[in-house]
């Protein structure tokens, strides 16, 4: 599944917190990013279904008292795989590319 696209990852990372419907990860999506990602509801309905699929998340049962119309889901233990190994990937780029900067910047480049 590797790499994720933005959208694939904050969903995962809001669900690796707590169990949520969708607007809850909508919402915990732009939390995180600061404002920065906004994931539509056709995008993340669209990416729900493919997560699903591919068994990364799973249904949750709904708490007594919520509206039954409203789903919920969670992320499964291959789905924390999957997030450990993205988030690896990504601090594997970042290493990567500072050390590019600071031997640039050290040859003046």
């Amino acid at each position: 599944m590797l790499p994720l696209t933005e959208a694939f990852y904050y969903i995962l990372v809001a669900l690796y917190v707590e169990p949520s419907h969708g607007y809850g990860i909508m919402q915990e999506a732009e939390r995180m990013s600061g404002g920065r990602v906004k994931i539509g509801a056709g995008t993340l309905y669209t990416a729900l279904n493919t997560l699903l699929g591919r068994g990364v998340i799973d249904n949750y049962p709904v708490p007594e008292g919520t509206d039954s119309r409203r789903k919920m889901y969670a992320i499964t233990d291959e789905g924390r795989a999957v997030v450990r190994a993205e988030i690896s990937r990504l601090e594997e780029l970042l290493k990567s590319g500072k050390q590019a900067l600071s031997i640039g910047e050290e040859r003046g480049t």
